[in-house]
């Protein structure tokens, strides 16, 4: 039989009236995938486990979250999982009502797979320490590289840190004016073959 922690009816009734309907069926669908399932909290969240972490629930003021723990190594064939959503902490998107669920049936497939990870031992990779995540490059910036062959190499070049540092540079300007003149000085410095050797070349 299914254990339920007093903590996590709490954490469910302390939620929105919108989130609870959606809770209590998210919960009820993982332990009729498997009754052995442990429930723990975990910074603030209910957190489902068997034999290693399977899924968290998360609740907020307008919407609530689901996410299981190695969604990235699932496969995705109904395309449900949004596993580079940062706005819903979770993998199925803003959840408001249970409209916004995807069948019992589809749910389940994906619960049972989670399940089987865990109970085959995979592990969810080591991310490499320090590495640096370069964000994806704006339109606007590839065409003006694309019109300027050598800042476009000079860029490629360069290491994925600096990288990151110019995208970010451009994209947290306010205003269109801005980011216009951040760019036009973005492409000197890049073709600027000079300053680059000094400053960002790779030895």
């Amino acid at each position: 039989m299914a254990t339920h922690l007093k903590e996590v009816d709490h954490y469910i009734e302390q939620s929105a009236e919108f989130a609870r309907p959606i809770l209590v069926h998210l919960r009820q669908l993982i332990h009729s995938c498997e009754p052995l399932v442990e429930e723990k909290i975990k910074w603030g969240m209910p957190f489902f486990e068997y034999k290693g972490t399977l899924a968290h629930l998360a609740s907020f003021k307008a919407h609530c979250a689901f996410g299981f723990w190695k969604a990235s190594l699932m496969e995705d064939l109904d395309e449900i999982l949004q596993k580079k959503g940062r706005e819903s902490m979770g993998d199925l998107g803003r959840i408001t009502s249970q409209a916004d669920l995807p069948s019992d049936d589809i749910l389940k497939q994906y619960i049972i797979e989670a399940i089987r990870l865990n109970e085959a031992g995979v592990t969810k990779p080591t991310p490499k320490k320090n590495q640096v995540i370069v964000p994806p490059m704006p339109d606007y910036f590839k065409k003006a590289l694309a019109e300027n062959p050598t800042a476009k190499a000079n860029f490629a070049d360069m290491p994925p840190s600096y990288r990151k540092e110019y995208i970010l540079h451009l994209e947290d300007a306010k205003t269109e004016a801005t980011r216009q003149r951040r760019l036009d000085k973005t492409l000197i410095q890049l073709t600027e073959k000079n300053s680059l050797n000094s400053k960002y070349k790779k030895p």
